[in-house]
This record gives C-alpha cells, sequence and structure tokens, in this order.
C-alpha cells in the first residue's frame, strides 16, 4: 500500500516530479551528491518528491525534514510561504539552502544540515 502523502497526488504531479528528477538543477545535482554520501547515508532521502500539491526537493520521511534549494526566484515568495505553512501543518520541518551556497559551500551547508539532524561530521 503506498504511503498516505502518495494517495494525495495527482498522475501530472507524479510525471512532472520524475522529469524534475531527470533534469536537476546544477545546485540540486550537487546537493543529491551530499545527501548521497557517507554523512548522511544512513538516512534515506527521496528527490522531487511529490507531496499533497507541492514537489518537495528533498525529503526525509524519517526525520520529517524537506531541504528545498532555492533560486533568486523564492526570496520574500508568497507561494513559499504558504507552501511552508502547508508542510509544517502535515508535520514537516523546512530547510531552505540557496542554490549559491550549495554550489561555493558545499561544506558549510552539510555542516548546517548535520547539526540540524543531530548528525556529527
Amino acid at each position: 500500500m503506498p504511503d498516505a502523502h502518495h494517495r494525495k497526488v495527482s498522475r501530472v504531479q507524479r510525471s512532472r516530479a520524475k522529469t524534475m528528477r531527470r533534469e536537476p538543477t546544477d545546485a540540486e545535482k550537487k546537493m543529491w551528491r551530499l545527501l548521497r554520501g557517507s554523512e548522511f547515508a544512513q538516512l534515506k532521502f527521496r528527490r522531487q518528491e511529490p507531496m499533497g500539491p507541492y514537489i518537495l526537493d528533498f525529503v526525509c520521511f524519517a526525520s520529517k525534514l524537506v531541504i528545498e534549494v532555492d533560486g533568486g526566484q523564492h526570496a520574500e515568495s508568497p507561494h513559499d510561504a504558504a507552501r511552508d505553512a502547508w508542510l509544517a501543518a502535515n508535520g514537516l520541518t523546512i530547510v531552505r539552502y540557496w542554490n549559491h551556497d550549495v554550489l561555493t559551500n558545499p561544506e558549510g551547508v552539510a555542516t548546517d544540515l548535520a547539526a540540524r539532524l543531530g548528525i556529527s561530521l
């Protein structure tokens, strides 16, 4: 039986998520390499995961953590605020990293994320 979040997702949204997994941005590629690395290997992250009306960049359901990798178009976005509120109401914590930080300071991003997850690097 599929997880509860999958039952609320349309076929169109699943197809869009699949396309997004095939065509990640450079920052998403770099973040995925970080999340698949040995420091975070004990946690299962999914990428471009549909949930409700949204597609999450990265999510670890065991930790109830969503990671969004954002460009400048997301600065003070009302859509993102509504999305974050919906995700929080569904028990998830959202962490946002700027594309620039992921690309130029992956060690800092990994350190911050590890601290949030209670993992020592």
